[in-house]
């Protein structure tokens, strides 16, 4: 626990405490009573309302979409499936603000339901609330998918012979040992919508703002720090509230699992109602992900003189022709796969090491404690976070403002907790017993985790590995304060393209999309072959 433990204090606590001080602090002395004026103010109550609201619906919605995915990735095996499922990934990865503008091209006024069938939903909430399912689709289906898939099917098949039905054997073998995979995923889903900023700015107009976007609002539009401070600590609040209730849930329904190589449990779909949900899963993946994507490709090509790559080609000579950039906006691309490189490993190597301390049994109030800590910066502003690094890290030895690591390190921050959550269910569910046996018969510590724990957690290391790039790739609210003019990654220079008037401003940032969501969908494609050929015999 100690190196994941130092890593937030410095990287997390310690930046997030200076500027809510900053905020909060004046002549020497805390100003309370700024609290009661911001938790007295109807608007800002709506907006905490709301927040609630939305992200627990967007949840539930989420659940209820992608659960079907999560068997059907696990449990079938079909043409094409690795690519189908780095495509349902590449949602996950896209710069909010970029989802945003697809879903308001594809529901809003002349979008794409607005043509063809004069619908439109982007005066509604359930324009914010599909984005979100487009946007965390791929944690149900991963998340709870990688535990699914290791789980041994013939305990299910076991009940059914002693005489349990299909469903009576499903919902008292299965869903038990599923429970802590989708409680997991439920919590990161809610997490994310909690702090939606992209989405629900640009959907929502100003009739629907989240925490997050009033942080946003009271920081950079009124500088009215103390009211900013005050929000954020009701986020640590609520988020604090969501953690303690996940963990004690979860951890009364843990259990040891039989597990099995995922390979050797998926197969053809048998009979008319798998091949019905197969093709229903497919029918909600082309509608719900697969259409808002194809409408940034689409308007990638739409350039001012038909189809074509005008947009491509400025991306290589923007920098001196637009002052926006100081380098070419391409060169986004190789910063972007830099930072996700090192934000990987930092997330692999923290996240690994927490896992495997929570997955311990023991520990008692101090662990759960540290598994709070290890979620918080899913729950936090974005907008605390990057202005705390900037006002924190600013005197030695932590002067890392022209440091080229910084933004790994706050990308990182994002990616520990997927790390955590994908691994934790599994090093959980290994039987402690094989643990015992390894070191009665002389194995070392190491030699135990390398022999015992390795072969198990492999796949999960892999998938959560995956999802810490991913992360990288698409994080935007902490890089656009901390990444410098001549480093942009990807998603900061969308952002400023999409800043700026003009059709080729626009243009440029459709094609960045396009090239953000093919690096994305190269990588997964390539971490899932190495994942399925290199999984052994569980």
């Amino acid at each position: 626990m100690a190196l994941p433990f130092g890593f937030f204090v410095l990287f997390f606590a310690y930046p997030v405490i200076t500027i809510v001080g900053r905020g909060l602090r004046e002549g020497g002395s805390w100003q309370w009573g700024r609290a009661a004026d911001v938790l007295g103010d109807p608007d800002l109550l709506h907006v905490l309302w709301f927040t609630v609201w939305q992200a627990a619906a967007s949840t539930a919605l989420t659940l209820l979409i992608a659960l079907p995915g999560a068997y059907v990735f696990a449990r079938f095996e079909f043409p094409g499936k690795r690519l189908l499922r780095a495509v349902v990934t590449v949602p996950f990865v896209l710069p909010t603000v970029v989802v945003g503008s697809a879903f308001l091209a594809l529901v809003g006024r002349g979008g794409l339901l607005d043509d063809l069938w004069g619908v439109r939903l982007d005066t509604s909430v359930w324009a914010i609330l599909l984005a979100h399912v487009f946007f965390n689709y791929a944690v149900v289906v991963r998340t709870v998918g990688g535990l699914w898939g290791a789980l041994d099917p013939r305990q299910e098949e076991a009940a059914r012979v002693l005489g349990a039905g299909r469903f009576a054997a499903w919902r008292q073998v299965t869903l038990p040992a599923l429970a802590p995979a989708v409680a997991a995923a439920a919590l990161m889903v809610f997490l994310f919508t909690f702090t939606s900023f992209g989405i629900v700015q640009i959907l929502g107009g100003p009739r629907y703002a989240t925490l997050e976007v009033e942080i946003y609002r009271q920081t950079a539009d009124f500088l009215d720090l103390p009211t900013a401070a005050v929000l954020t600590l009701l986020q640590f609040a609520a988020v604090l509230a969501l953690l303690g209730l996940h963990a004690w849930t979860v951890r009364r329904r843990e259990s040891a699992l039989r597990l099995v190589d995922a390979a050797h449990t998926a197969r053809r779909p048998r009979g008319a109602g798998q091949w019905a949900l197969l093709w229903s899963t497919l029918a909600v993946i082309v509608v719900l992900l697969v259409l808002p994507l194809a409408v940034l490709v689409e308007r990638s090509f739409a350039g001012p003189d038909g189809h074509g790559l005008a947009f491509y080609r400025a991306l290589q000579a923007a920098a001196g022709a637009d002052s926006t950039f100081t380098v070419p906006p391409l060169t986004a691309l190789w910063n972007s796969l830099a930072y996700g490189v090192a934000a990987t490993a930092i997330a692999v190597v923290v996240g690994g090491l927490a896992a495997a301390a929570l997955a311990r049994r023991g520990g008692g109030r101090l662990v759960r404690g540290f598994d709070a800590l290890l979620m918080l910066p899913l729950g936090v502003s974005a907008v605390t976070v990057g202005f705390g690094f900037l006002i924190s890290l600013d005197e030695p030895p932590l002067d890392l403002r022209a440091s080229w690591w910084l933004v790994p390190l706050a990308q990182a921050l994002v990616g520990v907790p997927f790390v955590v959550r994908t691994m934790l269910p599994v090093l959980r569910a290994v039987d402690g017993r094989l643990r015992e046996a390894a070191a009665v018969l002389g194995a070392a510590p190491w030699q135990v985790w390398r022999e015992v724990d390795l072969p198990l957690v492999r796949r999960a290391l892999l998938i959560a590995a995956g999802f810490a790039f991913a992360v990288s790739l698409g994080e935007f609210g902490a890089t656009v304060f901390i990444a410098s003019p001549d480093r942009p990654t990807l998603p900061v220079a969308v952002a400023r393209l999409l800043g700026r008037a003009g059709e080729l401003n626009y243009g440029q940032a459709m094609a960045l999309s396009t090239i953000l969501m093919v690096v994305c969908a190269a990588a997964l494609l390539v971490l899932e072959r190495v994942r399925t050929d290199r999984t052994g015999e569980f």
